[in-house]
């Protein structure tokens, strides 16, 4: 079955950086598209970054483009989405899902419980 894990938040100050993992098992991991969406309190739930199955093609949003990178380890069925120059307004709830910019699996029982990152002075 398929399931995903997401790791990696805590508190951060700006400018400072943070590593999230998601830790796939359950479907051949290499095979699938692989995105990172965010929902802070209050607002909807937001996509930020994806990344074919080779980790070759990323794509991000206006938001956080320059200074997030996704990347994949397909060895060990891991996403990653490095956090750098974080800003306030990059505190939410982090999850990662299969597909490009689809949020399939979030909120479903295959998603995970996110990863809370928090920007604070």
């Amino acid at each position: 079955e398929v399931q995903l894990v997401e790791s990696g938040g805590g508190l951060a100050q700006p400018g400072g950086s943070l590593r999230l993992s998601c830790a796939a098992s359950g479907f051949r991991f290499i095979s699938y598209y692989m995105s990172w969406f965010r929902q802070a309190p209050g607002k909807e739930l937001e996509w930020v970054s994806s990344i074919d199955g080779n980790g070759n093609v990323a794509n991000y949003s206006d938001s956080v483009k320059g200074r997030f990178t996704i990347s994949r380890d397909n060895i060990e069925s891991t996403l990653f989405l490095q956090l750098d120059s974080l800003k306030t307004e990059d505190s939410a709830k982090y999850y990662c899902t299969r597909g490009w910019k689809s949020k399939m699996d979030i909120g479903t029982p295959r998603g995970g419980q996110g990863t809370q990152v928090t920007v604070t002075s």
